[in-house]
């Protein structure tokens, strides 16, 4: 009999450790599935896993699944349903081809459905990054009997939302390296660079210009009071940190971005995309109008919003109750008073809502493009700075020899 270490996810999604005996590796993995564990990694144990890094921190007690693994597990979720493929059957397939995360989220959801558990109902006992808006759709869908179509509009809204923040991620990384590389280089020049060549010019009796002198001085600033800085830069950070979990603070930093239109832009778009979701789902207006103002992250818009919700549910229309609130644009209003109207608002508010997200991605897009050339002309004034602090004294000595 060997030895092996093991690392493991229980019935109830929580992360082990530990060793096991068993003749080989492929023993071992059985023993594990007997004890009712999946095994994620088995090596023997006189050998190092990079899977034992695990040991040292602690486990949540909650699988949480990354963007990337949702958008997937949504999709093929949806995939395998739409097919008629039953629940049980459709995880059991996509526990076999995915990520170990994934895997053991997909085990720990099938057992609960053996058990007689609802999907909805394991899907909210497993946790795993569900939200309340995901819950609230594939329990719509299992009421009305349409679990493929609520999965298929859930995938699409996961997908697209790893879209936009990849493209956000990817075109800002040129800019974040650009900016880093030159802070560095002009923090290089301006304390190891400027003072040599400055005290030669100095030595031979140049007089140094005023810019010389201004960054002379900043560079004398930054190497005496170094140890002070960065305690101060680190000081702040984690000021800042801490002043942003205040809920006061929060709510008044949450009340200037819904003034601002791009950031307002940005949660009616989650909101209205959201409450379309739920409503084609067969979702009751009022219970979706709840369960779309919780996703919103915007305190300020989540309190007009639970108005609007409140107004709702006393009987008032919801173009009505959107029109007694400032900050919601008119076009948003009157699709949904056509909407209501005509019978057809769980349209109207998907168009609304597509046509919304276009214009925010057009934005967003813009932004971003704009941000490569101003990083690279700030950067670059910055730098000529630095060599105009060291030509205007090469300048003033030429003079003098002459």
């Amino acid at each position: 009999m060997k030895r092996f270490r093991y690392s493991a996810v229980d019935g109830g999604g929580q992360s082990c450790n530990g060793k096991i005996e068993a003749p080989d590796a492929g023993a071992a993995r059985a023993r594990l599935r007997q004890l009712g564990l999946l095994p994620l990694s088995v090596a023997p144990a006189g050998t190092w896993s990079f899977d034992q890094i695990n040991a040292f921190w602690p486990q949540s007690s909650k699988l949480t699944l990354s963007s990337t693994d949702l958008a997937v597990f949504t999709r093929q979720m949806a995939t395998l349903l739409g097919s008629g493929v039953q629940v049980e059957a459709a995880l059991s397939t996509l526990a076999q081809q995915s990520s170990p995360k994934l895997t053991a989220t997909c085990q720990t959801l099938r057992q609960a459905i053996l058990d007689g558990s609802s999907l909805s109902a394991a899907l909210r006992d497993v946790g795993g990054g569900f939200d309340r808006f995901y819950l609230t759709s594939v329990e719509a869908g299992e009421r009305a009997g349409r679990q493929g179509p609520v999965l298929a509009h859930l995938a699409d809204h996961a997908e697209n939302r790893l879209r936009n923040r990849q493209t956000v991620a990817l075109a800002l990384i040129y800019p974040a390296i650009l900016i880093v590389v030159s802070i560095a280089v002009v923090i290089g020049l301006l304390v190891f660079l400027l003072p040599d060549i400055v005290r030669v010019f100095a030595a031979r009796g140049a007089d140094l210009p005023p810019l010389t002198k201004l960054m002379i001085g900043l560079s004398d600033f930054l190497i005496g009071n170094a140890a002070v800085l960065i305690f101060a830069g680190a000081a702040l950070t984690l000021g800042a940190g801490v002043a942003a979990r205040q809920p006061k603070l929060q709510l008044a930093w949450h009340r200037l971005l819904w003034r601002i239109g791009l950031a307002r832009q940005m949660t009616i778009v989650q909101f209205s995309g959201t409450l379309a979701t739920l409503t084609q789902s067969g979702v009751p207006l009022a219970d979706a109008l709840s369960s779309a103002t919780a996703t919103v992250s915007n305190l300020a818009a989540r309190d007009v919003l639970s108005e609007v919700s409140h107004n709702v549910r006393d009987g008032l229309t919801l173009s009505r109750a959107l029109a007694s609130k400032n900050g919601f644009p008119p076009m948003m209003i009157t699709m949904i008073a056509s909407g209501e109207a005509g019978g057809t608002l769980p349209s109207m508010l998907g168009r609304f809502a597509e046509g919304q997200s276009q214009s925010l991605q057009a934005r967003v897009k813009t932004l971003v493009g704009l941000v490569e050339p101003i990083v690279l002309l700030g950067m670059g004034g910055v730098v000529m700075l630095l060599v105009l602090a060291i030509l205007l004294p090469i300048v003033n000595l030429n003079a003098l020899v002459g």
